[in-house]
């Protein structure tokens, strides 16, 4: 991520290269995989120059996309692995019962009985699902929560809190 105060928002990955014209395959995080291009220009995680989308289309699994400035097969390579984000503040409000990942990211987590675990300090998803990072109260541990309805059944970004119910054996009392 971008190292700044302002929250930011991962939109997408970039994947790989496609093909030698400076194409790269994305992996968009949006709802509307192919709304990313109406970001406008995207922050990079390398903390190299902002990207701006001149092209987008739908692939298989993702999209294709070309990026201003980038006209060969070596300098789409070289984005590989980079993130897409933006600024928190540029993105809309989310509806009733939805929030941005990075909103979490700071908030309490409470036990169901009111006790403070921890803080959130990361949402990740390594291909089985997300979870949650919590840095345990008073420590510098942290734990891996799956993010799943039954071990987070509350999450309430207004009041700073979510509670989080953990799976059995994941801490010792």
């Amino acid at each position: 991520m971008v190292a700044d105060t302002a929250k930011r928002v991962v939109l997408a990955v970039v994947t790989g290269a496609h093909g030698t014209r400076g194409e790269v395959r994305l992996k968009s995080f949006t709802t509307d995989p192919a709304a990313i291009a109406r970001y406008g220009p995207l922050e990079r995680s390398d903390g190299g120059a902002p990207l701006k989308i001149a092209a987008v289309r739908p692939a298989k699994d993702g999209l294709i996309a070309r990026f201003a400035g980038v006209d060969d097969r070596n300098g789409a390579d070289a984005l590989k692995g980079i993130e897409l984000s933006v600024a928190r503040d540029r993105l809309s409000e989310p509806g009733a019962d939805e929030f941005y990942l990075a909103d979490l990211i700071g908030l309490t987590a409470e036990r169901p009985d009111g006790v403070t675990l921890g803080e959130v300090v990361a949402i990740h998803n390594y291909g089985a699902g997300d979870v949650i990072e919590l840095r345990l109260a008073g420590s510098a541990q942290t734990i891996l929560v799956p993010f799943t309805r039954a071990a987070v059944p509350e999450i309430d970004p207004a009041t700073g809190r979510l509670v989080v119910d953990p799976p059995e054996g994941l801490l010792e009392d």
